[in-house]
């Protein structure tokens, strides 16, 4: 992949550096904040090479995968990205949705908390894991010091979501962290224990506020307020001081007195909630969780749920529903990718397939989501089976997370718990259900006729976007098909389409037809036709037959990437052309010089329709017989 060319292009698509309040990124995401989010294309964001999809959700997520960093670096650089967002967004901010704000500003205060969260407490079960295998003593230095770096990072999480809310909300960082700093400042709490603690008269609440989200983000909030306010008013001379200093005095007493507790209740609420839902319907709350979880992945919904796990994780240092369930889903995708591979017969689908599965392994499902379980609803059967069963295990066994990180092989240690040494080994009892379930459903399920069509072999061979009607589309309305005589596009050998080393063609995935190796370089129209698609890379052509068959013609295999150089069209869409008339110019030797394959598949699209009868022997010329077509009886058309 070309990352520079990858992230211009999806700059432009997107509306441009002017129309970005916001870039970030996670896992596998692009998250963008637009000032006007209807300048941004979708369809045409599809189309880039190098994304793997594109979900509106708040944000204008566009799902990279593994090269996200890097794709994410690239954009970085371009001119107006520099920090993050443009620097300077002009005309009037598109309204939005409050849910749409809502989860765009989740999503900004929270994502930034991972690594650091999920750093730390892989860690901290790391580290429980040494001691309980008797590597190392809990009460010697090295564990000591080594625990403090988790123990530190949860202790000072209000500080941190001070930071990352600020930066969502456009406040001084430093002085958000030191509008929040006093809720952990331990002269402070000490003093504030002791009853008769007061600022103005008004009672002071004791609050244990270390390894707490939400008294931060309401701190922050109002310190937004007060910051824009004392800006306006103040004299632009005295601004460097005087507004941090109005703003602290006056956001301190009010944290301290009435938003923190506020933000505390409001977060044992916000979780006691969740909890609720868990104990009432048990391990039913965990498996419809994990079979929920493909949908809210896809949809980058599953996001709300951060500020539950990690209040959740933060205060009791264990988390029951959101990540076991995460376990069962993230197993389940990458059991049914290994199965899509080992069943299909098409090898782009199997290389996606392991690439994904490796990486679901591990905990990364989206390449597995947009790569082939959201587009074939036999993949999505065989996932829910498996995350519904491992997720109906870990419900049942009460397996809990002791780290708020993606689970996955590499980070099972996050489900050790000293008090109690079988929740690791259900939660490995619950990702092998996961895996071994899935993994036997696609095996069961798969078949590659169901899960391919025209469209998406012009998505795969030609990621440009077509105007022109697909043929798939004109195929399904066709029905004044008719016996009928295609003379060969080509002059050359005849082979079996079988023989063709593609295994979407040779596997009649696309339909049934011929395969001609040329010898020269001109292809012609194989009967009397409309022109449905001359494909932009100029590569193929598809043609709807007077009669009613819908004909492609492949040039070469994989001749996409050659971006049209070797090819010169003749005709246009829609244009209609007599049997024999030239279609296309090719420079065949410019295309085993470029080290591709002159192969030229023949397709009849629908030709379930039809009987298929060979005309030709091994040579042929253009012009010459090529394949009978008989119409099949509606009976025949049914049992194809």
């Amino acid at each position: 992949m070309d990352y520079d060319k990858t992230a211009a292009a999806i700059l432009d698509q997107v509306g441009g550096a002017s129309n970005v309040g916001a870039l970030e990124h996670c896992s596998t995401r692009l998250r963008f904040t637009l000032v006007d989010g209807g300048k941004a294309d979708v369809d045409a964001l599809k189309k880039i090479p190098g994304v793997m999809g594109v979900v509106s959700a708040g944000q204008l997520q566009v799902v990279i995968g593994n090269n996200v960093v890097e794709v994410y670096q690239a954009l970085r650089k371009l001119p107006g990205l520099t920090g993050g967002g443009a620097a300077a967004a002009s005309g009037p901010k598109a309204k939005r949705s409050w849910g749409a704000v809502l989860v765009d500003f989740i999503v900004g205060v929270f994502q930034p908390l991972i690594p650091a969260i999920a750093g730390a407490g892989v860690l901290k079960s790391l580290l429980l894991l040494v001691s309980s295998l008797g590597w190392m003593s809990t009460k010697s230095d090295t564990y000591v010091v080594l625990s403090s770096i988790a123990d530190a990072t949860f202790f000072f999480l209000p500080l941190m979501v001070a930071g990352t809310t600020a930066t969502k909300l456009g406040v001084n960082r430093l002085v958000a962290i030191a509008a929040c700093a006093p809720l952990v400042l331990p002269s402070l709490t000490a003093l504030i224990k002791e009853p008769g603690l007061s600022v103005f008269g008004i009672p002071i609440t004791n609050v244990p506020y270390n390894s707490q989200v939400f008294p931060s983000l309401l701190i922050v909030l109002f310190l937004a307020v007060m910051e824009r306010f004392w800006t306006r008013v103040s004299p632009k001379p005295i601004r460097i001081f005087f507004v941090p200093m109005m703003s602290l005095l006056i956001t301190v007493p009010v944290g301290l007195v009435a938003l923190g507790p506020l933000g505390y209740n409001l977060g044992l609420v916000f979780t006691g909630a969740i909890l609720w839902v868990f104990s009432t319907f048990g391990w039913v709350a965990t498996m419809l969780l994990a079979m929920a979880l493909p949908f809210l992945v896809s949809l980058g919904m599953h996001k709300p749920f951060l500020p539950y796990a990690i209040n959740q994780y933060s205060t009791t240092g264990a988390e029951p529903l959101y990540l076991p369930a995460s376990l069962a889903h993230n197993i389940a995708e990458s059991g049914t990718m290994f199965g899509v591979a080992v069943r299909t017969k098409n090898g782009d689908v199997r290389s996606t397939a392991v690439s994904a599965g490796i990486s679901a392994l591990f905990g990364i499902t989206e390449p597995a989501l947009y790569g082939v379980t959201i587009q074939n609803k036999r993949a999505l059967w065989s996932v829910l089976i498996g995350a519904g069963l491992g997720g109906a295990y870990v419900g049942l066994t009460h397996v809990s997370g002791f780290a708020v990180v993606g689970p996955g092989l590499a980070s099972m240690s996050m489900f050790i718990d000293p008090t109690n040494p079988m929740n690791i080994v259900n939660a490995f009892i619950g990702f092998g259900i996961a895996f071994v379930a899935s993994l036997a459903a696609s095996l069961l399920f798969w078949k590659d006729s169901d899960s391919a069509s025209v469209e998406a072999i012009q998505e795969r061979t030609a990621p440009q976007a077509h105007s022109a009607p697909q043929a798939s589309e004109t195929a399904a309305a066709a029905t004044d098909v008719a016996d009928s005589e295609l003379v060969s596009p080509l002059t050359g050998t005849v082979i079996p389409l079988s023989q063709v080393p593609d295994a979407v063609f040779a596997g009649g995935a696309l339909g049934d037809g011929v395969a001609i190796v040329p010898s020269v370089g001109v292809v012609h129209a194989p009967a009397d036709a409309t022109v449905v698609t001359v494909f932009e890379s100029k590569h193929a052509i598809t043609l709807r037959a007077d009669s009613g068959a819908e004909i492609l013609i492949h040039v070469g295999l994989d001749t996409v990437k050659l971006q049209g150089a070797p090819f010169e069209p003749l005709v246009v869409n829609d244009q209609h052309v007599t049997a024999g008339e030239p279609l296309l110019k090719v420079d065949l030797e410019a295309i085993k010089q470029a080290g591709y394959d002159i192969t030229t598949p023949v397709v009849v699209l629908n030709s379930a329709r039809y009987g298929l009868t060979p005309l030709a022997d091994a040579e042929v010329e253009a012009g010459g017989a090529l394949l009978a077509l008989t119409v099949k009886g509606e009976a025949d058309v049914a049992l194809s």
